[in-house]
């Protein structure tokens, strides 16, 4: 077995299967190519198993339980490309906050920022390859033990979405801690900001160069922040980090991944999305397909997105709701996905009938095209 330590970035072997990347880019497809959104995960037994009493983020660390974890679905489901194996919360521990994963709460800060002087607790420079080399190197070993079959992606958070975790510390159905910050200190949140930015531009650019495929922006929590604050703290830096990310990967002579945003919730941006610099604009199930493509009149591809919780459904009825899902959306510059990630209690064989059923009505409708 190939180990972690002796690979390079290069001589990947060839890839064999890229209809996901060629409906990223809008070129014609064979048929619909489709992934979901945390499918290396606690739906999965053999997840569970592989994770036993080991500490969540100690996981994130090590390249070749990433590697294993990202490989695992793939095994089981015909899926058109792989999601590198990791957290969000990497960068904020990057920059120096300590974060845990707290069994039935989730992601934990132990020392949240409450007020602006905390920004100086943060580190000011990111060494980001001696911080987030572990991601780098998972990454590269997936790549080459993915051998060729599906593309790999890459993922961050965006910085309004880390910034809420970073003040709220944790998980929050308001996220009234970082939207006070907005509020009564523009500025430093502004600063804050700006400071993820970077850190994330190099982080993705890392990425790239150590074999991702394609990169996703997770903006997670923009369905707190209503129009007006997301045209002031969420869209500039999810722009920036598109245009810097491209152009960075052009200077570096490194290929011109497809980029995805997905903004949770954020409905209201449909349209400052679609002329951001991203190739695809990831949905959640609270957007009708066919008016998102009305809205983002042609300049992106689409991503989305059935209701995980329709897995919940027999077979046949998950089969009818994504039949009717790809009419709405179309069969070309669409990637079938869920409208957020999988759930731990969902079975892997409606998991199965999602991706079989994906392949099936798009390739029949295609036909009739």
């Amino acid at each position: 077995l190939i180990s972690a330590a002796h690979l390079l970035a290069s001589d990947f072997p060839e890839l064999r299967n890229d209809t996901f990347l060629r409906a990223a880019r809008g070129e014609e497809v064979q048929h619909v190519p489709v992934w979901c959104m945390r499918q290396a995960g606690r739906y999965l037994p053999e997840f569970r198993e592989s994770r036993a009493g080991k500490d969540f983020f100690e996981t994130c660390r090590s390249p070749e339980a990433c590697c294993e974890l990202t490989l695992q679905p793939l095994r089981r489901f015909p899926l058109d490309a792989a999601i590198i194996f990791s957290d969000i919360l990497v960068v904020p521990q990057a920059l120096g906050m300590d974060v845990q994963m707290v069994a039935g709460k989730g992601p934990t800060f132990t020392e949240p920022l409450k007020e602006p002087e905390d920004l100086q607790r943060l580190r000011t420079k990111v060494d980001v390859p001696a911080e987030l080399g572990y991601v780098f190197k998972a990454i590269t070993l997936t790549r080459h033990r993915l051998e060729g079959k599906v593309p790999l992606i890459g993922f961050t958070g965006a910085p309004w979405t880390l910034m809420a975790y970073m003040i709220e510390g944790g998980g929050s159905t308001t996220y009234s801690k970082p939207k006070r910050w907005l509020y009564r200190y523009p500025e430093a949140s502004h600063r804050l900001l700006q400071q993820l930015t970077d850190v994330i531009v190099e982080y993705l650019i890392g990425q790239v160069a150590a074999g991702a495929q394609a990169l996703q922006v997770f903006e997670s929590h923009a369905g707190c922040l209503g129009p007006v604050q997301f045209q002031e703290f969420a869209l500039p830096y999810l722009r920036d980090i598109a245009k810097k990310v491209k152009e960075r990967l052009k200077e570096s002579g490194l290929d011109n991944v497809p980029m995805i945003v997905f903004a949770k919730d954020g409905h209201y941006a449909l349209e400052d999305l679609s002329e951001s610099h991203y190739e695809v604009v990831g949905l959640d199930w609270t957007i009708d397909p066919s008016s998102a493509r009305v809205r983002t009149e042609g300049k992106v591809s689409l991503q989305g997105n059935m209701d995980p919780c329709a897995l919940y459904a027999p077979k046949a009825r998950i089969s009818e709701i994504v039949r009717k899902m790809l009419e709405g959306f179309g069969t070309q510059g669409y990637i079938a996905n869920l409208g957020h990630g999988l759930y731990p209690d969902m079975d892997p064989e409606n998991v199965g009938a999602f991706v079989e059923a994906v392949h099936t009505h798009s390739r029949q409708l295609l036909n009739l095209q």
